[in-house]
């Protein structure tokens, strides 16, 4: 079937996307703002056309350890869910992480600390992106900033996942998940055969075969010296994400300050950008599309040649410490957000460039 125009939420889009992506299984639990996800999968029955398993779980905590068991057996698996429910997920992401398991996972972004509220929120930076559950282990964290990005970053996902043997990450938020816009699909895509999995999984637990044992996958070890040889192992493989580190620059080539922003305040920044232009503030974008691996290397030539750089964000600050990181003592960074499920408008981030950067 040829590519085709829908009028999508950002959480219709993923779902949709990860039917004609090949998935074979979603695994999940209703929270808001990302109930749509599964209600969409739902009402599709995508078994009936793909053979794809969507199933509600008990609880956050089930729907992972079935993540586990899927990835497992060299499967497409998927879930999602929002802030509290994806802290409910870090064991057993932490789990496949050290098991090097592939899977796709959604977190659109509520506010919070705790129940907090259903409002979009970027609070939850910190838990995709050193980690969240124990141990040493990262994942491959995207940011989509529109509902086309949404459906795109679930092929993109899985190809990281697999590159990698990793869980990836898509860390949206309730205004990408709820909000609606032109998506353009893509073709649908078979789900791979068991030839398939084995062809290009051969770590998956598929039962021996005349040419390898069977597969064991654990994530644990007793012997130290054998656990430590993997935890260096696992540095090196994040290591290595850095040849897949993605951004955008719009309005950088002259620009004397930088807006640093992902996702939602992104979109933001890029309409203040337009509005500080024309009062005569050369100001460009540098939009993270990749928030881990993340783009040190990037950032730190802008903040060479720029006299500050604001970091935007809907927190209290979070990706402004990977920018200060980067950036060290060359030029001067600084904050500015909105928490608790508010949104800064183009004029509210006009307004901290001018009084925080410009004239600080």
């Amino acid at each position: 079937m040829a590519r085709e125009l829908r009028l999508m939420k950002g959480n219709e889009a993923i779902a949709e996307a990860a039917i004609r992506a090949g998935v074979d299984g979603y695994f999940g639990y209703p929270i808001t703002p990302q109930s749509e996800v599964l209600e969409y999968l739902m009402a599709q029955k995508p078994y009936e056309t793909t053979g794809m398993v969507v199933l509600q779980a008990e609880s956050e905590v089930a729907a992972i350890n079935m993540i586990y068991g899927g990835a497992g057996c060299g499967k497409k698996v998927m879930t999602s869910s929002s802030s509290p429910g994806i802290s409910l997920k870090q064991e057993g992401i932490s789990y496949m992480a050290g098991a090097e398991l592939p899977c796709l996972i959604l977190n659109v972004v509520r506010g919070g600390p705790g129940l907090g509220t259903i409002q979009p929120s970027q609070s939850d930076y910190f838990q995709a992106v050193k980690g969240g559950g124990h141990g040493d282990y990262r994942m491959f964290v995207l940011a989509p900033a529109s509902v086309q990005e949404m459906a795109d970053f679930v092929e993109l996902g899985y190809n990281m996942a697999f590159k990698y043997r990793t869980p990836a990450m898509i860390l949206s938020d309730g205004v990408i998940g709820q909000m609606m816009e032109k998506v353009e699909l893509r073709e649908f895509k078979p789900r791979w055969t068991q030839e398939e999995i084995i062809k290009n999984s051969p770590w998956a637990t598929t039962g021996k075969t005349p040419d390898r044992p069977r597969n064991i996958i654990t994530s644990l070890d007793l012997d130290s010296s054998k656990q430590e040889k993997h935890v260096l192992h696992l540095r090196d493989k994040y290591a290595a994400m850095k040849q897949d580190i993605m951004f955008e620059e719009i309005g950088c080539e002259d620009a004397e300050y930088i807006l640093a922003a992902y996702g939602s305040s992104a979109r933001i920044c890029q309409k203040a950008c337009d509005i500080a232009r024309a009062q005569g503030i050369k100001v460009g974008l540098f939009r993270l599309i990749t928030l881990y691996p993340f783009p040190e290397e990037q950032i730190r030539a802008h903040s060479e040649k720029v006299k500050g750089i604001l970091s935007v964000e809907m927190s209290l600050g979070q990706l402004v410490e990977d920018i200060r990181l980067a950036v060290g003592c060359r030029t001067k960074v600084v904050h500015y957000g909105r928490v608790g499920g508010m949104i800064h408008s183009p004029e509210e981030v006009v307004n901290a460039l001018k009084t925080q950067i410009i004239g600080g």
